[in-house]
């Protein structure tokens, strides 16, 4: 019996690796993957069965679990994006919520001739959007700001608050008479917001005291975090059922806007502890449908997803969005970004068994018509958001603008042939007088140190795709490429050598630094030198008759590669570890000695 766990367990690992590394390499929703392949070693095959191995564990582990994704979902909330923002979401929170939540309740019942009650609680569950599909969406599709920052908002927020409409309609369903379920709804409506503020905003505050005191160890801090969370989701549940998820996101909220101590080690360890947590949760969720519930797929059920799709979600965008300064554009792109995720998932089944337990007519239509919506959705919106925003324009895939830090003469240089390339650059210094400089020379600069743990939030980075590190201080360098390393993917950081080519392979670990430039020995020290002696920057267009090759030999040692810009407009630096093949067309940007 305890081996068939352990195998069990196994297979749930290494199928969520499965699913996250398939949806990297083909640039999928890893929640499909993770879906079938629930389905597939659950009700298809039977290889896993979630209840035998779990029992009544099963529940609180998928709660728990849910409050700690909630929790990192509010660690990457900003209150100065809100400030933004605020009106459009907190719409989108509530009116959108009830305009989603009434034609979603009576699509149900006439489509599928549910009860009101089951309608009415299938409604509040598929309020709710899910923000870790949502994330990996639009760091792939890469809208504006402020239209990511509101679905960010949206869908991290109205997931605690489409729990708690579904427990208080749960509630009501106990309840039974109307004017008794109202009276108990309100009361437990203001129970929840009081308690969850209370708890989470206490504790938080607290966690915050504890580490600007230093009464826990900087290697405790991730644990003592994972330990405060599930203190907060526990004690509020006590007081209230099903607040705890309110008190949790609160809780991240906090944390993520108080000036008192960092966090980026809280926030690491809880992205990490999610990636791990989502795929698990997904496959234990889908493992547990039955084949009797893959069943529900029909024309009524499709017209439900349409319905779902095509009208709730325009009209409650629509409608949340009347009086803000939102485009056309920018509302249908809204409207055409709203998957169902691991929340939806979590309460369908937490209520299910509940509801099953005291025999309530039709609620085993609640959980695989919450599936059939996730799946579809997801499906639906990552086939179609990524053309739309094409389409509409918005899209930021794979953006060539480049940051540079640094601000000396010679960089500006660099950043001006980039600039005349066609190439967005936004360079970051802290010396006023070469910010001046860079922008007098048209370049968009900003007094501003690259290690600021604010740039993300304060500075609108739309249309970069690279960091690039080229101060004088080596250990800058490196910081910033940290700092950087929240928005940019590794091989999208860059930094100079540091000053001793021996130290190029012990300076610092690899995770801990950007891809070096430009080639060896190519550190600040040897460029700066090469320019005081009157070095300058130029482009030069390959041809068929004037190959790499040819360019190399003319110049031979005069002329050190920079940039490479191939046929498809893609600014590639050259670096230490690879090396560039550039072809006819292509455009390379050098550093050439006059002399």
């Amino acid at each position: 019996m305890s081996h068939e766990i352990l195998l069990s367990l196994s297979l749930i690992v290494l199928l969520g690796f499965a699913a996250q590394w398939l949806s990297w390499k083909i640039k999928i929703p890893s929640i499909l993957f993770l879906l079938s392949f629930g389905i597939l070693v659950g009700p298809i095959w039977g290889y896993l069965n979630p209840d035998k191995i779990f029992g009544e564990l099963l529940i609180p582990f998928v709660s728990l679990s849910v409050a700690i994704i909630l929790f990192e979902g509010g660690l990457t909330l900003k209150i100065n994006e809100f400030r933004e923002i605020g009106k459009v979401v907190a719409s989108l929170i509530s009116v959108g919520v009830l305009i989603t939540w009434i034609i979603t309740t009576f699509s149900a019942h006439l489509l599928f001739e549910l009860n009101m009650q089951v309608s009415i609680l299938l409604g509040a569950v598929l309020t709710v959007t899910g923000p870790t599909v949502i994330g990996p969406m639009l760091r792939n599709i890469r809208p504006k700001q402020t239209i990511s920052n509101t679905l960010k908002w949206e869908g991290i927020l109205i997931d605690p608050i489409g729990a708690l409409l579904a427990i208080l309609v749960f509630e009501a369903i106990l309840i039974g008479e109307v004017q008794q379920a109202a009276t108990a709804i309100l009361f437990s409506l203001l129970k929840t917001i009081l308690l969850g503020s209370l708890i989470g905003g206490g504790f938080a505050l607290l966690l915050v005291y504890l580490l600007k005191k230093f009464w826990i160890p900087d290697y405790l801090h991730e644990i003592a975090t994972l330990a405060f969370v599930v203190i907060v989701f526990n004690l509020s549940n006590f007081f209230q059922e099903e607040s705890g998820l309110l008190a949790a996101t609160l809780m991240g909220i906090v944390l993520a806007n108080q000036n008192y101590t960092p966090i980026k080690k809280i926030k690491d360890f809880k992205e990490n502890l999610t990636v791990i947590m989502i795929p698990i949760l997904f496959i234990l969720l889908s493992a547990r449908l039955t084949m009797s519930d893959l069943e529900i797929i029909s024309i009524s059920s499709l017209i439900f997803l349409g319905i779902i799709i095509l009208i709730a979600r325009p009209i409650s965008v629509f409608t949340a969005t009347l009086k803000s300064d939102f485009k056309l554009k920018d509302k249908i792109f809204i409207s055409l970004l709203a998957p169902r995720g691991i929340v939806a998932a979590a309460v369908s089944s937490v209520f299910a068994i509940k509801l099953t337990n005291i025999n309530i007519d039709q609620i085993e239509y609640l959980v695989p018509i919450t599936f059939l919506v996730i799946i579809g959705t997801v499906l639906f919106y990552g086939l179609i958001s990524p053309i739309a925003a094409k389409i509409l324009k918005i899209s930021q895939t794979n953006p060539q603008g480049i940051i540079i830090a640094g601000g000396q003469d010679w960089v500006v240089d660099i950043a001006k042939v980039i600039n005349q390339n066609g190439f967005d650059v936004l360079l970051f210094d802290t010396n006023r007088s070469n910010v001046k400089n860079a922008k007098l020379n048209g370049i968009k600069a900003v007094n501003e140190s690259i290690i600021s743990e604010h740039i993300a939030d304060e500075i609108n980075l739309d249309g970069m795709g690279k960091f690039v590190a080229l101060t004088s201080n080596d250990e800058v360098n490196s910081l910033g490429v940290l700092n950087f390393s929240e928005i940019f993917e590794v091989e999208n950081l860059f930094q100079l050598i540091p000053k001793n080519e021996t130290e190029e392979n012990n300076f610092s670990p690899q995770h801990l630094r950007g891809r070096y430039l430009f080639g060896s020995g190519m550190n600040y020290s040897m460029i700066n030198q090469k320019f005081l002696r009157g070095a300058v920057i130029k482009s030069t267009k390959l041809s068929e008759e004037f190959t790499f090759d040819k360019f190399m030999e003319k110049n031979r040692d005069s002329v050190i590669p920079l940039f490479l810009i191939d046929n498809n407009r893609k600014l590639i630096p050259f670096t230490v570890e690879d090396e560039l093949l550039p072809v006819k067309g292509n455009i390379i940007i050098a550093i050439y000695n006059d002399n």
